[in-house]
């Protein structure tokens, strides 16, 4: 083994934290190793929001075309091409992959990509077996980041190894024939996000839960209406069901066994989709070399500041744990890179986490949800606004779901959930208030452009009433 290589900073992992901090620390003079296995741009890029969000805007469109006639449109039936579909998921990821690969090895000086899997061998040395070639590099820095991010968990349940299924990670990647009946397993936001895209896209979709209800960790009133827009559109829903067994038959369809209240059920499928979480890629990285701790379900602990065990070693993104959406993973960066170039104190502690559920009508969510409020003693008042009220949304006939705000005894917000069209941009506008420590009342009162999606936030008060 030759002597090893010195870097000034050491990064495990290209994905939505450790990409922009490469460019950071290059910029500021440092000397940086970027260490990728797979390919650059990690879970965001590849197998999920940028591939996940083209796929839905063909399920999307060919909603609208389908409904075309409800706003005087004739429109016959759309024929989808699920290869054409899933050619142009392909053709805009490889468009990402290579603008990457250009940024980090044509674009930026001090930064050197290394393909292969590191392992620790010591709390600051990495080996490196490399992906060509063959032969192992050892690399040395002072500082080092993990961005090694999460992969899609798989259940023990019988059958399911020997039958054959997907992941959302598989299905975004090897995917290339239309599922004619898509079973799926878990009913968080992945389950109904694919649920949805999938029955537009004409497949018959079965959603699996174990909870008595869709994105549980919703208050019942907001998770209730997503169901029922669900089947509405013809999604099955099979909930409080435990998966006991799945098989395939000799003529290739898969069968899952669920156990539910009212007995055993048999649920028969041409493809089954795993979508029951996330667990984080920490196994293989020789962390026992280090004074790096793992918590039960095997993510990294870290302080406030994004620290490990370790001085000088640091993790970001999903494998840290906690919320895991890319937003997260970028402020991941922001936090490390304030904190190494510019002497910032700024933490995780506080910080906000908005999130959107891509079905149609989006959720967007920010901040406290009344039962959040409630466990925290938090007194509150609450609107609740029906989106068929929005001027908007009655002239483009998207008049499903509703808009409902929190309220503190301070006139200030506590938080939204926003289930309508452009929840998530109206989600953001109700964000930038709390940013802002506005009253309702100002935005009551502000004068917003007429007719907008906006304009809610002038109305979305009026029902103010105590929380119960």
């Amino acid at each position: 083994m030759p002597a090893a290589d010195s870097f000034d900073a050491l990064i495990i992992g290209a994905g939505q934290a450790g990409t922009p901090l490469a460019y950071a620390l290059a910029e500021a003079g440092r000397r940086v190793g970027f260490i990728e296995s797979d390919h650059l741009g990690g879970s965001c890029i590849n197998y999920g929001c940028a591939p996940t969000k083209a796929l839905l805007a063909s399920a999307q469109r060919a909603h609208h075309v389908r409904t075309a006639g409800e706003l005087g449109i004739g429109a016959m039936e759309p024929v989808v091409d699920f290869a054409a579909v899933i050619a142009r998921m392909h053709l805009l990821r490889q468009h990402s992959r290579d603008s990457l690969h250009r940024k980090l090895t044509e674009d930026r000086e001090g930064i050197t990509v290394i393909r292969g899997r590191a392992r620790f061998t010591a709390p600051h040395t990495l080996r490196v077996v490399l992906a060509e070639g063959g032969g192992e590099q050892l690399l040395t820095a002072p500082l080092i980041f993990i961005n090694t991010g999460t992969k899609a968990a798989v259940p023990d349940l019988p059958g399911l190894l020997e039958s054959g299924y997907l992941t959302s990670d598989s299905l975004l990647l090897n995917l290339t024939e239309q599922p004619e009946h898509l079973i799926i397993m878990g009913g968080s936001y992945i389950g109904v996000e694919f649920g949805q895209m999938f029955r537009r896209l004409g497949s018959r979709v079965t959603i699996v839960d174990t909870k008595p209800r869709l994105m549980a960790r919703e208050d019942p009133d907001v998770s209730h209406p997503l169901e029922e827009c669900l089947v509405e559109a013809g999604v099955e829903l099979v909930l409080g069901a435990t998966a006991r067994r799945v098989s395939r038959a000799a003529d290739g369809h898969l069968t899952l066994t669920v156990d539910t209240k009212d007995g055993e059920r048999r649920l028969r499928g041409s493809h089954l989709l795993v979508a029951v979480g996330r667990e984080p890629n920490t196994a293989d990285l020789g962390l026992e070399h280090t004074g790096i701790t793992l918590d039960k379900k095997g993510y990294i602990e870290v302080n406030e500041h994004l620290q490990t065990g370790t001085r000088g070693v640091y993790a970001l993104g999903d494998v840290k744990g906690g919320p895991q959406f890319t937003h997260i993973s970028y402020d991941d960066y922001r936090i490390v890179r304030d904190a190494l170039l510019h002497g910032s104190k700024r933490t995780t502690e506080g910080r906000d986490m908005p999130y959107v559920v891509f079905t149609e009508p989006q959720l967007g969510r920010i901040g406290l949800s009344k039962n959040q409020a409630k466990e925290k003693g938090i007194p509150y008042r609450v609107s609740r606004l029906p989106a068929r009220t929005i001027g908007r949304a009655v002239q483009t006939g998207e008049t499903e779901g509703f808009v409902e705000v929190l309220v503190g005894e301070d006139d200030r917000l506590l938080g939204a959930a926003v289930f309508c069209e452009q929840g998530g941009e109206i989600m953001t506008m109700f964000q930038l208030a709390m940013a802002g420590k506005l009253r309702y009342q100002d935005l009551q009162d502000m004068i917003l452009a007429h007719p907008t999606w906006a304009e809610v936030l002038n109305n979305a008060f009026q029902r103010l009433k105590p929380g119960e």
